[in-house]
């Protein structure tokens, strides 16, 4: 059997950093076997300057959206942006597959070693079958209307049984898009299929989407009479988006909420107190340059430490952002928030995010057995692939 045996200025286990006097030892199929003190890891060592990390986990990615790289103005807001993700998503399938293809390209270089990837059709398939990242496809549900829930839910099935089985770097589930977008009964549908998956959700990108559900008013009513609604088809609950939404998930699944541009600390408090009594856990996802790049603004970071949220991280698509790279979300946030500590960013980026989408089994951390892909980040924080 051969070994690999790795040395860098700091070697980050996923929980904590090493000094340099420590070496990863690996084998030749990148299973970890163990970390030696330098004076007994022998001859043949691999010697780096920088961070060795295990590979980064980007827990919401939008794939099938990479054709729209640069398409999309910055700093639109929430809804004009959504009408231009709808207007100019249809084009060209060979231009759309090609550029999949580049971005799955990107982040495995990158050193991302599993996504949560949201798929409203099947066209990431081939590509993913093919890749070395894991995928958590997150088959989308958009529906607004009751009468509607049960057609609409056959159709997502639909790309759901495709996925399904498809490859073994592979495992899918239903998903709704956002409250803003899933009926009652349509949340009713998802949950009832979702006992005890992993769910991911767009939550609280725009204050409309609270104003919608407290007083039945906003933007949002303006967004719907440009898609042939004439009212909101959603209740008036008195509550914020998130506490009238949550609820409907009632089955052990394992929910992670993505963006909270917007998020209110008694809307973090209340979705953690939930989660405790009827979810398996509960993840807020980071996408810091998605947010700057839509609302121009950054989600309440010190309200979900001061409330110790388990946070991860994900890089959006590029219709919102200008590259898809965990390294790059850490380097954002530590330019907005230099206090944050870069051993916590990156346990948001390592195991909190395997555990996200319950892959820590096999990723997200330096310890025996498992095999979580090797990342090397230099003295600026950029990222390369090493095993």
């Amino acid at each position: 059997m051969n070994y690999r045996k790795f040395q860098a200025d700091k070697i980050f286990t996923g929980f904590e950093f090493l000094d340099p006097s420590h070496v990863l030892i690996m084998d030749e199929d990148g299973k970890v076997m163990e970390i030696l003190a330098e004076m007994d890891a022998g001859e043949g060592i691999e010697r780096y300057r920088g961070i060795l990390c295990p590979g980064f986990i980007n827990a919401h990615c939008h794939l099938e959206l990479s054709h729209l790289k640069n398409s999309i103005s910055p700093h639109t807001g929430l809804i004009p942006f959504l009408l231009d993700v709808v207007g100019k998503r249809e084009n060209d399938q060979v231009l759309i597959l090609d550029c999949i293809e580049k971005a799955e390209k990107e982040m495995e270089r990158e050193g991302i070693v599993a996504v949560g990837d949201i798929c409203n059709t099947s066209i990431t398939l081939e590509t993913k079958r093919r890749s070395k990242i894991r995928w958590n496809n997150f088959i989308e549900v958009l529906g607004m209307r009751d009468e509607k829930a049960e057609a609409n839910l056959l159709h997502y099935e639909g790309i759901l049984h495709a996925f399904t089985g498809a490859a073994t770097n592979m495992k899918s589930s239903l998903v709704p898009h956002a409250p803003y977008s899933i009926s009652n009964k349509t949340f009713e549908g998802i949950n009832n299929r979702t006992g005890h998956s992993i769910v991911s959700m767009h939550n609280q990108e725009n204050p409309a989407e609270d104003e919608l559900y407290t007083k039945g008013t906003g933007d949002f009513i303006r967004f719907f009479n440009k898609l042939g609604l004439t009212e909101s088809p959603f209740p008036v609950t008195g509550k914020s988006s998130l506490q009238s939404c949550l609820p409907h998930f009632n089955k052990k699944q394992r929910v992670i909420l993505v963006h909270n541009t917007f998020t209110a600390e008694e809307d973090i408090v209340f979705a953690m107190d939930y989660a405790k009594e009827y979810l398996s856990g509960i993840h807020f996802c980071l996408c810091a340059n998605a947010n700057l790049y839509i609302e121009n603004r950054m989600p309440p970071i010190d309200l979900l430490i001061r409330n110790k949220a388990e946070i991860v991280l994900g890089t959006d698509s590029y219709s919102s952002n200008w590259q898809l790279s965990i390294a790059s979300e850490i380097r954002t946030i530590r330019k907005e928030l230099p206090e944050i500590p870069l051993q916590l960013l990156l346990q948001w980026a390592t195991i909190n995010g395997a555990r996200a989408l319950e892959r820590d089994d096999a990723l997200g951390s330096l310890e025996t057995g498992k095999k979580p892909g090797i990342v090397l980040l230099d003295n600026a924080l950029e990222a390369r692939k090493i095993v």
